[in-house]
């Protein structure tokens, strides 16, 4: 019998997602991998770290990266932390999807088209949120961008709504060289558990509470212990922190009579029972840890 000299491609690569807050690259994100990695809410700068999320399959496997929006006028050096994290993704790149939407407006000297026109690996415009405008607009769009940066392909899609991102899907496979697993076929992502808890109680900060006081908070997970209930269902006890910029900020995520905190924590604990699919025990306190987003000591700890 002659032996069989079928031979299997593997494809595997790296697509980083950039653009402004708020454009939907978390929602792209999600929408890719089938599974809710990133934190979505209406509000900008709600992504604050560079997050994997990894789609695998028999014949390919592809590393997905969303990062920050790019902060154009950086005011802490939280933000410049986060425009070092969109700097890097030019840098380690098999695919590079620019989001925007219809009502985004550029001028010629943004600082991020000079980056865009230097990127070496193929740049494709993803123009989201095609629900918002006309078939006319959207055409207009796309020849506005297409005039100005060296575009390899043009997808316009609904991440919220996955229209079309089937079609984007097959349009980066197309460019991904063949290579290895970078990661177990399992695996979903870089990040641990308490990493998303942690994103699942300020994504409940976000949607919660107003104006400056979610973006003046971050969360760490302090304690995270696998137990059992007394029936003896699977149970996670987790203790985290918030930590607020000023000390005025504090009664105010408290709430009268601990009310606000107590509902933060109820929405919280849903939500995390929900992705880590078993009974949550969580505590919630709040510390002040003034300035934390100008202190490099303080951002290293927090991971930036």
């Amino acid at each position: 019998m002659q032996a069989s000299n079928a031979y299997h491609m593997h494809k595997s690569g790296f697509v980083n997602i950039i653009g402004r807050p708020n454009v939907g690259k978390s929602t792209l994100l999600n929408a890719l991998v089938g599974e809710r990695m990133s934190i979505i809410t209406n509000k900008p700068q709600t992504t604050r770290h560079r997050l994997i999320g990894i789609l695998n399959h028999d014949d390919y496997q592809i590393v997905f990266s969303d990062t920050p929006g790019y902060v154009e006028n950086p005011g802490y050096k939280m933000h410049e932390a986060m425009n070092r994290y969109v700097s890097s993704t030019f840098e380690d790149a098999d695919v590079m999807l620019f989001v925007t939407e219809p009502s985004e407006r550029y001028t010629e000297d943004d600082p991020l088209f000079e980056r865009l026109r230097q990127a070496e690996a193929p740049l494709f415009l993803v123009i989201n949120k095609i629900d918002l405008t006309t078939p006319e607009e959207l055409e207009k769009l796309a020849i506005w961008w297409q005039e100005r940066l060296p575009f390899r392909e043009t997808v316009s899609i609904c991440a919220l709504q996955r229209i079309n991102t089937d079609i984007l899907l097959h349009r980066i496979l197309q460019y991904l060289p063949e290579g290895p697993e970078y990661y177990p076929k399992d695996q979903l992502t870089d990040r641990p558990e308490r990493f998303f808890v942690a994103e699942i109680i300020r994504e409940k900060l976000l949607t919660q509470y107003d104006q400056e006081i979610p973006y003046s908070c971050e969360v760490s997970v302090e304690d995270f212990k696998d137990a059992t209930t007394n029936s003896g269902e699977p149970l996670a006890r987790i203790s985290a922190v918030i930590y607020v910029n000023r000390k005025t900020q504090k009664p105010i995520l408290i709430g009268k009579g601990g009310a606000s905190m107590k509902k933060l924590g109820t929405e919280a604990r849903k939500a995390i029972e929900i992705f880590l699919d078993r009974k949550v025990f969580l505590e919630l306190h709040v510390k002040v840890k003034e300035n934390w987003r100008n202190d490099d000591y303080s951002l290293r700890q927090f991971g930036y």
